[in-house]
């Protein structure tokens, strides 16, 4: 063994020495191909990163308008019902005979007593957000409306309600339950009227 050589001698595992090998020389590097592909790698990460920052406040505008939708129309099967209690109350009202002098105290305040019932209902129901409209007058709306029958009509244009049996329900603005009319058509034999 040469004992001027100062440098550590490198052996493998079993024992023989291992020559060193000098370091190669480090290739140039091209600092503006090196920046230029760091910029562009930084531009898709943005690209990326903004991407997703639009979906996620997409995902949460579309999640609070549905949690919205639902808090406004979960009571819709329930406000269905009520409606419907509604209307035959109604219907009890108009099968009482009309208010006249001999008629006993009784009845008087029977009336009384149920037409008031009926608004403090109608007050709650439009404080929650359920409306009652009644068509009559207005054009035939096939979104709010049911026609149940058409008639003749010389004193209304056709496609106009001329009666409604029940009033349109909405909640919220979406339809509960649709009016069911009567929809004037044009007399047979005038202009506009179906051929027979």
């Amino acid at each position: 063994m040469n004992t001027h050589d100062t440098s550590p001698e490198t052996r493998a595992p079993d024992g023989e020495p291992v020559a060193e090998v000098p370091p190669a020389a480090a290739e140039p590097i091209d600092v503006n191909a090196r920046i230029a592909a760091l910029e562009a790698e930084l531009g898709e990460m943005r690209d990326r990163w903004m991407r997703a920052e639009a979906d996620m406040a997409n995902l949460r505008a579309r999640t609070r308008r549905e949690v919205e939708e639902t808090r406004q129309y979960a009571v819709q099967k329930f406000g269905r019902d009520v409606v419907e209690a509604a209307e035959n109350l109604k219907r009890g009202l108009d099968s009482i005979p009309p208010a006249h002098d001999s008629e006993p105290d009784i009845v008087a305040k029977l009336r009384d007593g149920f037409a008031g019932v009926e608004r403090n209902l109608l007050t709650v129901l439009e404080r929650n957000g359920i409306r009652c409209e009644d068509p009559t007058g207005a054009a035939f709306d096939p979104n709010l409306h049911q026609a149940m029958a058409e008639q003749e009509s010389v004193e209304h244009p056709p496609g106009t309600v001329i009666q409604a049996w029940t009033p349109a329900w909405t909640l919220n603005g979406r339809l509960l339950r649709p009016a069911m009319v009567v929809v004037s058509k044009a007399p047979t034999g005038e202009p506009g009227a179906p051929a027979r």
